[in-house]
């Protein structure tokens, strides 16, 4: 999930570090994110949640007949992650956690989800919370080169950020997170100071030719070409 919101020069993205304990990417920045649950793909969730809209038709084709379940997972996992939670609350608005209450509450309930005490659907009846699907938007997808002792294949989504929530690390999986522009986080990485794979690096670069929060939504929103990615490592280095 790539997050965004403005910022005083360009905008910014969230982005969590990983702990160096990780089988996968260790002591890496990485965008929030994670594996799709099979809870994640349960019809149950159409009674809670708002989108995919009518311009959003073409993402979910794109996203092929699971397309529920990757925005499901993309929302939970960005709650669990960093505590950002793409909801609509009774009244129609996002939600906000401009209320101290409110933000101890929901932060409570994210250790509980994390190992499956509770489910983000109950979360959505608990707090009467209707998913924001229809602001998430499917980016593109890519898949891990054969010959990698670990594969992942991942779709990316866009979304703004939620006002009032700015967001933290979950000190398990995540050690540390910031907002950040793509182009500076690509000078800390060239600086050795900002670790990153390489499909974050290639997503950032391409997010650092757009200069502000509206244009990057105006084009993730009407986006009508969602490529896979599948790049090959060199014969050296798929050789072993």
């Amino acid at each position: 999930m790539i997050l965004v919101r403005d910022a005083a020069v360009d905008y910014e993205i969230f982005m969590l570090k990983r702990t160096s304990k990780a089988a996968f990417a260790g002591g890496m920045y990485v965008f929030p994110g994670g594996r799709v649950d099979g809870d994640d793909h349960l019809h149950k969730y159409d009674s809670v949640r708002v989108g995919p809209s009518e311009p959003q038709q073409a993402q979910a084709a794109a996203l092929g007949f699971e397309w529920r379940g990757y925005w499901i997972a993309g929302i939970r996992e960005s709650f669990e992650e960093a505590g950002l939670l793409l909801a609509y609350t009774e009244d129609g608005e996002l939600l906000s956690y401009d209320d101290v209450q409110i933000r101890t509450r929901f932060n409570g309930y994210r250790g509980p989800l994390h190992s499956g005490e509770l489910s983000l659907f109950e979360i959505c009846q608990r707090e009467n919370l209707k998913l924001a699907v229809d602001r998430i938007h499917f980016y593109n997808r890519f898949v891990t080169p054969l010959g990698r002792p670990r594969r992942f294949d991942t779709r990316f989504f866009v979304a703004e950020a939620p006002g009032e929530q700015t967001g933290r690390h979950d000190e398990k999986e995540t050690v540390d997170s910031i907002w950040i522009s793509p182009r500076e986080a690509l000078e800390r990485n060239r600086n050795h100071e900002f670790d990153l794979m390489n499909v974050t690096r290639i997503q950032l670069e391409r997010l650092a030719e757009y200069d502000s929060r509206s244009t990057v939504l105006n084009m993730a929103a009407n986006n009508t070409s969602f490529p896979v990615h599948r790049p090959v490592l060199p014969a050296t280095d798929a050789a072993g």
